[in-house]
């Protein structure tokens, strides 16, 4: 989290108290959708009742898992069927045909504040035995038989400035923890989401340093944001976002952000990591798919059994359809030739193992090392970047000269951005893959008259 939200396909339920031991059953959403409906309100009531009730229903089960309130309190369910806490889920119970009609309609529709993205925490209760400050169920029926739409009658409990959002997206329900430790030097979706909420967590508590740049550049800056959140929560002070550390964010972010109340905050669409792509697939295009392209390029060199992409042209046509396949048989994924998340972390798992014991000195144009280099980093891939700077200036009126220190300063990142802008590529100041390829090749072809590239010339192969 925060990603944009959709539908589960299936949703666990606890049969029990959050405390309790009970088990789970895991069913089909629009399912439970109509199990909780035909527990808590009547067939009989007006429709316009029905619909504002199974709006709220739906919206409440998918508050519970986008948040991941439970999991993120190392449950291993979404929801509970405890009143008290949640929404009456009965196992086995018969449904109401008209209330299954219903939902099999607005399933996939659910309530949110204007200008936000999360699925509204709608509250609510029978409105006899039990009061709230939320949506009174039995209130529905009066309101619905004084004429209101079933939209009239969630502005009633929830406001007016709510708005439904129709026909979101089914997907199988994932973790938001991407099963791996994320650590300084990456980059992506994940990164910008852990510093996006790290940045709100520090509103509550200012010990945790600011993030100057929610870029999804795993920097310094965001390590001692990570370090000083992990010394307060009682976490190990690694600076690293392993399991705990990453749900502990979660579930300070969606205490802070009150995601699960009434008067929650909100989320801003702007909060929503979108400038990375989740997935890449064939007919992708971009710099994400170059640096797909040149990670598959590497393993391909070293592992005889993946196919190598030849060509890094950001196109994601059959070439890299098949690279990525020949990888993900060989590293036992699903065969599908789309660069999801999980196949995306394997390549880049598996090319930061080659980077790691190939050192820098073994060949004649160094790899990359994985991790993004930026401004404040300092290690012996600087010095490299600064090398091949260097020496290309003196041929090159459009690139400044810069000292070889090892350091990556302003001088550095003058000479960056100044790279970028003569190769054409994305003036960030910060040197991805694709700005590392692009720059080893072209010191290669000046110093060996050959552009070379380290992907050409492994020397040998891993079988």
């Amino acid at each position: 989290m925060p990603e944009l939200p959709y539908i589960p396909q299936l949703i666990t339920v606890h049969l029990g108290a959050p405390d309790r031991s009970a088990p789970n059953v895991t069913v089909p959403f629009p399912e439970y959708v109509k199990n909780v409906a035909s527990s808590e309100i009547f067939p009989t009531w007006p429709e316009a009742s029905l619909r504002a009730n199974i709006y709220a229903i739906t919206t409440f089960a998918l508050n519970r898992v986008y948040t991941e309130w439970y999991r993120s309190r190392g449950y291993d369910f979404d929801i509970t069927n405890d009143t008290q806490y949640d929404q009456k889920f009965i196992q086995g119970r018969d449904i109401f045909q008209s209330v299954s009609v219903i939902a099999d309609e607005l399933f996939n529709n659910y309530v949110v504040r204007q200008g936000t993205i999360e699925p509204y925490f709608t509250a609510f209760c029978n409105g006899t035995t039990v009061t709230c400050d939320g949506l009174s169920q039995y209130g529905t029926v009066a309101l619905a038989e004084q004429g209101y739409s079933p939209y009239e009658i969630l502005q009633y409990y929830y406001g007016d400035d709510i708005n439904i959002v129709q026909n979101a997206p089914v997907r199988i329900i994932t973790p938001s923890y991407p099963e791996r430790i994320v650590r300084e030097g990456e980059a992506g979706n994940d990164v910008r989401s852990i510093q996006i909420q790290l940045n709100r967590i520090s509103r509550n508590y200012p010990a945790i340093p600011k993030i100057p740049s929610p870029d999804g550049v795993f920097g310094t800056p965001t390590r001692n944001a990570v370090t000083a959140f992990q010394r307060i929560f009682g976490l190990p002070a690694t600076g690293e976002v392993d399991k705990a550390t990453w749900y502990k964010i979660g579930f300070i972010y969606t205490a802070v952000k009150r995601l699960a109340e009434l008067d929650s905050e909100g989320i801003s669409l702007e909060e929503v990591p979108k400038q990375f792509e989740i997935e890449y697939s064939k007919g992708s295009t971009g710099d994400g798919v170059r640096v797909l392209q040149y990670y598959l390029n590497v393993i391909g060199a070293y592992y005889a059994n993946v196919q190598p992409v030849n060509d890094i042209t950001g196109y994601f046509g059959e070439q890299t359809e098949a690279s990525l396949k020949s990888f993900q048989r060989l590293f036992g994924l699903p065969i599908t030739g789309v660069a999801d998340r999980q196949t995306w972390y394997a390549v880049y798992d598996a090319y930061v193992g080659i980077a790691e014991t190939l050192p820098p000195s073994e060949t004649e144009v160094a790899i990359y090392p994985g991790t993004i280099l930026k401004e404040g980093t300092e290690n012996e891939y600087v010095l490299i970047l600064q090398t091949y700077l260097s020496y290309i200036s003196d041929f090159f009126d459009e690139i400044p000269d810069v000292d070889t220190t090892g350091y990556f300063g302003p001088q550095t990142k003058a000479a960056v951005l100044a790279f970028q802008r003569f190769s054409g590529l994305e003036e960030a100041g910060t040197v991805n893959a694709i700005t590392w390829d692009t720059l080893a090749g072209i010191y290669s072809d000046i110093k060996f008259g050959a552009d070379k590239r380290p992907y050409q010339f492994p020397g040998y192969v891993i079988r």
